[in-house]
């Protein structure tokens, strides 16, 4: 009886100890963001607020991550232009960071495309709208990246563009923006 007991113990042990989690280095990871339109586009950074990747058996099973969207700027102006944008963006008419401070990525599924390479599905919330993307993410040493297109309509950011107001001409926007994600652990 103590035999299957200990096997028991050992083999639970073994089991939960193989999933970890492990939390993202805020200060070094960032999210960099591009937003396209007719006549140009602009970058900026995203600090991390909080955020965890799983690991079971070396592989990642799951992920979570806060972005802080009151840390939004842009670097590629400077001076009042700068500021001017940034402002704009966290209007109500873009992510309205006065009513909604983060945004959220929750892994739903995972799956291995070859080794250190996953799709991921996860379910993003922006201005508390909830929508799935996905994207690949590689890990090499204790560095995860990702990068991926957001459709911001989905997310009731509709400002400048043509896909729900005529006549925008050159100050259209296109309804894409690019993240590339860079997660040290």
């Amino acid at each position: 009886m103590n035999k299957i007991l200990t096997v028991l113990l050992v083999l639970f042990t073994s089991i939960a100890i193989s999933a970890q989690t492990k939390p993202i280095n805020t200060s070094k990871s960032k999210i960099t963001w591009i937003g396209k339109k007719v006549t140009g586009q602009h970058q900026g950074i995203i600090k991390l607020k909080e955020g965890a990747l799983v690991f079971k058996n070396k592989k990642i099973v799951g992920g979570n991550f806060i972005a802080d969207m009151t840390t939004l700027i842009n670097t590629d102006q400077a001076g009042k232009d700068k500021a001017k944008l940034e402002g704009h963006l966290k209007s109500s008419d873009f992510f309205d960071v006065d009513n909604h401070k983060t945004s959220k990525l929750v892994f739903k599924s995972i799956a291995e495309k070859k080794p250190n390479s996953y799709t991921i599905t996860a379910d993003l919330t922006i201005k508390g709208r909830t929508n799935p993307v996905k994207f690949d993410m590689v890990v090499k040493g204790r560095i995860a990246s990702a990068k991926f297109a957001i459709d911001r309509t989905k997310y009731g950011i509709q400002y400048g563009s043509g896909s729900f107001f005529d006549d925008l001409g050159d100050r259209t926007i296109y309804d894409e923006f690019d993240l590339d994600v860079l997660l040290f652990f």
